[in-house]
């Protein structure tokens, strides 16, 4: 149970991180501070849910894609969160393509460094 609340925290927290950096580095992409929560927990929730049924529909359907599953459900987890009125707003093709890149890189950083940092004793148990 203990796992399951430390893997919560490290989606929305590199939700966080990521939607923060899209709103500074990326052109065309804003985010309120009032939008700011629920746009975190709308993109973790999404991107917690899409990733692996991206992931199981492309390695039955499409193996040679399987590469681009994390840019394509963290595109989809960021149009989800914009669809939420007074949160993200990202306009423009470029803004989008951008904001996808670096919101899938934070998030895959994230999920593949965090968990060796918060959840190495329980590893080492086993």
């Amino acid at each position: 149970m203990v796992r399951f609340f430390i893997r919560a925290g490290i989606f929305l927290g590199t939700a966080a991180i990521a939607l923060l950096l899209i709103a500074l580095l990326v052109p065309g992409a804003k985010l309120s501070v009032a939008g700011f929560i629920i746009a975190v927990l709308v993109f973790a929730v999404a991107q917690s849910l899409l990733a692996p049924l991206a992931d199981k529909l492309t390695r039955e359907h499409a193996p040679a894609l399987i590469g681009g599953v994390g840019l394509v459900s963290t595109f989809a987890a960021l149009l989800i969160a914009s669809l939420f009125p007074g949160g993200l707003v990202i306009t423009g093709i470029g803004s989008w393509v951008l904001a996808t890149v670096i919101g899938w890189v934070v998030t895959a950083l994230g999920s593949w460094l965090l968990p060796k940092l918060f959840l190495k004793d329980a590893s080492r148990k086993r």
